[in-house]
């Protein structure tokens, strides 16, 4: 059943004010992949750069009826060449975001984290999906759903900041970070109530900026503002988070895809800590889906280069 995407549309709208991103598009070379590239280009999202077997691409595009002419072509062998491509786009200062294409997610990121040739920062890589939930009133950050498999408390840090950075660049009023466990209190026989705990202290003091927490807080609890008043919770983020920090991979695979699956929701895809926004798509993805993720990541590229502008300044 077709509905409005508001949220996303709201955020696809500001994207339009501003100039297209930079993209290298790394092995475009398939129909979902291409097409989505240039619909981004048409919207005036991204401004492609289409890495990967020129042949093949052409190919594709003839094929399904995408056009393709004036989108500038860097031919490759492979795939793990169209990474290594893009990647190097990226290191020259031609493209100021990443786009998987057709090949592997494995591929794409081997090439980004590569010590001596890819886009390593002092920040450590994770996954956020920005997820446009019907019944939920905001916008919804969910990390790490894709990327670090049993984040360690130091990893979550790092994960918890890009996290709080992404929905600055995305604008949200207020950023209000919930790190979730299965209950609200702290118990020592469940490690991630340690961590949330531990996290939230770091914000105290300072480790972490630019957004509040609390935790742990079950999902229930984070979400629900009639969970929150029967279990007398005061909290500023409790029962209105609008970031969601799950213990491990596994957790934040089974929230997205329940929210994505059972309440209708969408999940546009961004990888942060690297130079630039990493934007990874999915053949399932809707095309609103994959136009918001190409948004999120323009989005975030122009909160660097207004952040880079400053410091100058």
């Amino acid at each position: 059943m077709a509905r409005e995407h508001a949220k996303y549309q709201r955020l696809l709208d500001f994207c339009k004010t501003l100039p297209p991103t930079p993209t290298a598009v790394a092995h475009p070379c398939d129909e979902s992949s291409l097409k989505g590239a240039v619909d981004a280009m048409r919207l005036g999202l991204i401004a492609p750069i289409l890495v990967g077997p020129g042949m093949r691409i052409r190919a594709v595009a003839a094929e399904h009826g995408i056009d393709i002419g004036g989108v500038e072509i860097v031919d490759t062998p492979h795939s793990d060449a169209s990474a290594a491509a893009a990647v190097e786009l990226v290191r020259q200062g031609r493209a100021e975001a990443l786009m998987k294409g057709s090949l592997h997610t494995d591929e794409l990121m081997a090439a980004v984290v590569r010590r001596d040739t890819g886009l390593r920062t002092a920040r450590r890589v994770s996954h956020c999906f920005v997820m446009d939930v019907p019944a939920y009133a905001e916008t919804l950050i969910v990390t790490d759903a894709a990327v670090n498999i049993a984040p360690t408390l130091d990893d979550k840090v790092d994960i918890v900041q890009n996290a709080i950075d992404l929905a600055r660049a995305l604008r949200f009023p207020e950023v209000r970070v919930a790190i979730l466990s299965a209950m609200e209190t702290v118990n020592s026989k469940v490690p991630s109530t340690l961590e949330a705990a531990a996290l939230c202290k770091m914000a105290d003091r300072g480790q972490i900026t630019g957004g509040i927490l609390d935790g742990p807080l079950a999902l229930d609890n984070a979400i629900s503002l009639e969970s929150v008043a029967i279990k007398k919770i005061h909290s500023p983020v409790a029962g209105r988070a609008n970031v969601l920090v799950v213990p491990d991979l596994e957790a934040g695979n089974m929230l997205a895809k329940s929210l994505s699956f059972m309440a209708d929701a969408d999940a546009a895809g961004i990888v942060l800590g690297a130079r630039v926004p990493i934007i990874l798509t999915s053949r399932a993805d809707s095309v609103m889906t994959r136009l918001a993720s190409c948004g999120v990541a323009a989005l975030v590229a122009h909160a660097r280069r207004e952040a880079a502008a400053k410091a100058i300044a």
